[in-house]
């Protein structure tokens, strides 16, 4: 939304309230206009988003009891955020909450949006960006909803181990299709613009422009309010809600076993149960919601919500970097340099294959839709993302990302050639996933502002970026690379050049033991199934494929090379697979066959612990030097890296979380024993033995 606009917002509320003399030193700015309209705007002055709090209910119930006793002729909710219209409840306020204090809390709540409910005048929620958990639940007690071009509604709880806690479970199945609404809350997702207002969560969609004349016409009697139809009076039935169930259960059990996500299966149950009690099932809602909350599930999750805050608060300084400039416009390079444009940068990006930055620009038009831009959004994309075949924009970049092959004499001279055209203050990072900064460093044309920026493959969906220092980097350098990720929605982690950087440095133990395993003649489906049942969201022959066999061996033996240990620990049937031409997803066939798309490994063997083990165990070793050596600064950096870049289990709050809650002296224990029985790559590394703080 407009920053004027935002402003105007502010200070329309703030007038109307110093004219009517309503409430308004909180959360909350109330006033009514010449059309008797009442406008209530939500503008948390404690944060940068607004979320909901308990602070910010009670403020909504006293303004509500002044309405009630001065009722306007409509009440109109809004955001004066410029984020959204509200990202969801306040996480810090439900952390270690315990379960009859948040019944309390939930059921005062609930009393809150049914007295919004039931206010005798039409309630009107005018939404622009998020509204998301709490926030988009407040919106639901709202008769109508207007959606700004751009709005996005969505019930997110069960990545936290939840469901929905103020009355969403009841409202948006009573509000839209049942199995729908359920479709939504069970996977967390999001409609945005277009699906909220074909699903019939938006009653109208238009521009900023147009709200007044959207409200005018709500209350002209000019927009209808949804209907469920048939199939939604349907469900009234006991019989037709228990084969819904029934389907729902059997597709949550493919993506989250219950013992693993009981979220899912709990809100299923308590709508099979009282879906056609609204009263009743808000009151399930609410004990489930408490239940829930301390489960372990849960508090690893939400463990997780404040390790990605944990790593985007940390970005210090300014993000002063505008224009971005990326030399070479491969896969990575083409993503980044797109993925920098959508975020607002300036880009140019030099490649000697003009074909290779023709395919950059229908790549970021793939990236735009991806993350629902519009047609405006996506020009104004395109208009930051120039090809450069000769190279102009290096002079004028403030940041200059190197995305060649990963070849240190390519390396070596695309150096040279940018030292000639650096402005002065500019840094220039690599985006190298193996090679070391201490040896390329030698090339670079100013040493203390020369850093790592590894992001990983594909860039639009994996959140995590490894900023790596080596012993020259500035501390300024590394502030503002750490600012720069932030502030193009990048989750940056700090780690220190070491061969294989963290992220490497932990999964390639992980993927080598799975592919020894298929040596020693364990199935390859086998092998999938087992890290499927930890967590894992691929198995690791799967994910070798989809990085490419390829990389996979050199990343390997570079490691090998660079850690002293035996190269008889890298798998003969990957040499044999890349030497065959048999990459992976890349070439259509891998280890598995890729031609009908990605595979789906299915084994109905009994997965044992011995297996399980020897999958994850090497990666939590890794994970554990790489904090005893410094490589990263704390376990839960260590953690919250793997869970953002690789996607590792996230209901066991990380790698090391994991660990400690098992126990160090367990994994010392199997550690060793695999190290008498499997080889010295199991030794178990001194973290387990407690020479450092966990």
């Amino acid at each position: 939304m407009d920053s004027q606009l935002i402003e105007y917002i502010k200070q329309s509320s703030l007038e109307l309230g110093a004219a009517k003399g309503a409430l308004g030193d909180g959360a909350w700015r109330y006033g009514k206009d010449d059309e008797n309209i009442g406008w209530l705007v939500l503008d948390r002055s404690d944060a940068s988003a607004n979320t909901i709090s308990e602070t910010v209910l009670r403020e909504l119930d006293a303004h509500l009891a002044q309405i009630e006793a001065d009722l306007p002729r409509a009440l109109v909710i809004r955001s004066a955020k410029a984020q959204g219209f509200a990202m969801g409840a306040d996480i810090d306020m439900l952390a270690g909450m315990e379960a009859e204090a948040t019944e309390t809390l939930l059921t005062e709540a609930h009393g809150v949006l049914d007295r919004l409910e039931g206010l005798s005048c039409p309630t009107i929620a005018v939404v622009h960006g998020p509204a998301l958990g709490a926030g988009f639940e407040l919106a639901l007690a709202c008769d109508f909803r207007i959606a700004i071009d751009g709005a996005s509604f969505g019930l997110p709880e069960v990545k936290l181990g939840l469901h929905p806690g103020l009355g969403g479970t009841a409202r948006l199945p009573e509000l839209i299709e049942p199995t729908a609404a359920m479709q939504l809350m069970l996977t967390g997702s999001t409609a945005h613009t277009r699906k909220a207002r074909d699903l019939g969560i938006a009653d109208v969609v238009v521009e900023e422009r147009h709200v007044r004349g959207a409200v005018t016409a709500i209350l002209n009697g000019e927009v209808n309010q949804n209907g469920r139809g048939l199939m939604a009076r349907a469900f009234s039935l006991a019989s037709a809600r228990s084969i819904a169930a029934t389907r729902m259960r059997r597709e949550a059990k493919t993506k989250a076993p219950e013992a693993d996500y009981p979220a899912p299966y709990a809100l299923i149950d308590i709508w099979e149960k009282y879906s056609h009690d609204p009263k009743a099932m808000r009151k399930a809602e609410i004990a489930s919601f408490a239940k829930l909350l301390q489960s372990e599930t849960s508090k690893n999750l939400i463990r997780v919500f404040f390790l990605r805050r944990k790593l985007k608060d940390g970005a210090e300084g300014a993000n002063d970097i505008a224009h971005v400039h990326v030399t070479g416009a491969g896969t990575m390079g083409a993503d980044i340099a797109a993925w920098c444009a959508m975020q607002g940068k300036r880009v140019t990006v030099h490649d000697p294959d003009t074909d290779a930055l023709g395919a950059m620009i229908r790549r970021a038009v793939q990236i735009c839709k991806d993350a629902h831009k519009n047609t405006l959004e996506t020009r104004d994309t395109l208009d930051r993302l120039t090809p450069d075949p000769a190279g102009y924009g290096i002079a004028r970049a403030d940041l200059v990302i190197e995305a060649g092959p990963e070849k240190p004499e390519l390396k070596a001279e695309i150096f040279a050639d940018l030292g000639k055209r650096l402005k002065s203050g500019a840094i220039l990072a690599t985006n190298t996933s193996s090679l070391s900064l201490t040896d390329l460093v030698v090339h670079a044309p100013a040493k203390t502002r020369f850093a790592g920026l590894h992001f990983f493959n594909p860039v639009n969906k994996v959140p995590l970026v490894e900023v790596v220092s080596h012993s020259q980097t500035s501390v300024a350098t590394r502030k503002r690379l750490i600012a720069f990720c932030n502030g193009i929605d990048r989750l940056p982690v700090s780690v220190d050049d070491a061969p294989g950087f963290l992220v490497n440095r932990a999964l390639m133990p992980y993927l080598m033991e799975a592919l020894l395993l298929m040596d020693e003649g364990i199935p390859k489906e086998r092998i999938d199934t087992a890290a499927r049942q930890f967590g894992m969201p691929m198995g690791p022959v799967t994910l070798a494929d989809q990085v490419g066999l390829d990389i996979c061996l050199d990343v390997a033996e570079s490691l090998s090379q660079s850690l002293k240990t035996p190269t008889a620990d890298i798998p003969a049937l990957l040499r044999d697979k890349v030497e065959a031409g048999h990459l992976g997803r890349k070439t259509g066939r891998g280890f598995y066959d890729w031609s009908d798309g990605t595979p789906s490994p299915e084994s109905g063997a009994t997965i044992t612990d011995d297996l399980t083990d020897r999958l994850i165990l090497p990666m939590l070793n890794a994970c554990a030097t790489c904090v005893r050596e410094g490589v990263v600064g704390s376990a839960d950096e260590a953690d919250a890296a793997m869970i953002f870049a690789t996607g590792f289990a996230p209901f066991r709050g990380g790698p090391l979380h994991y660990a400690k809650a098992r126990g160090h002296d367990d994994i010392r224990a199997r550690l060793e024993a695999f190290a008498v029985a499997h080889g010295a790559r199991f030794t178990p590394d001194a973290y387990w033995r407690g020479s450092t703080t966990v």
